[in-house]
């Protein structure tokens, strides 16, 4: 079994965030390190490591934190203007947490996703 994060503590509330959204699949808070004027994060309630650790039984906790994310941007008011949502996966993926999370990045104009190598 992978080993539990500081998310899963901050599902069962056992560590303060500012949560926006908590139902039996998904947890959804503000980042503490925000990139955009709203960042906020959009964890499944179980672990799963790494985009390739997803199962078959994950789709429905997947799908919710795409209705979730829909959901706090339009609540935030950036649905309409636009937002980013990414995943990181594995190291150079840019990964930090290992507990698959979804960034939902919104607020101003966010520029292009990678810079263009030459």
């Amino acid at each position: 079994m992978a080993e539990e994060t500081i998310f899963s503590k901050i599902i069962r509330r056992e560590i303060p965030a500012d949560i926006l959204y908590q139902d039996e699949l998904v947890t959804a808070f503000r980042d503490i390190s925000p990139q955009a004027p709203t960042h906020i994060l959009v964890i499944p309630n179980h672990l799963i490591p790494t985009a390739n650790d997803v199962k078959a039984s994950d789709e429905k906790a997947l799908g919710r934190m795409m209705t979730v994310a829909a959901k706090l941007a339009d609540e935030a008011g950036i649905a309409e203007d636009g937002y980013r949502l990414i995943m990181n996966c594995n190291k150079h993926g840019g990964q930090e947490v290992y507990h698959i999370h979804m960034h939902l990045l919104g607020g101003k104009p966010l520029g292009p996703m990678l810079s263009r190598g030459e």
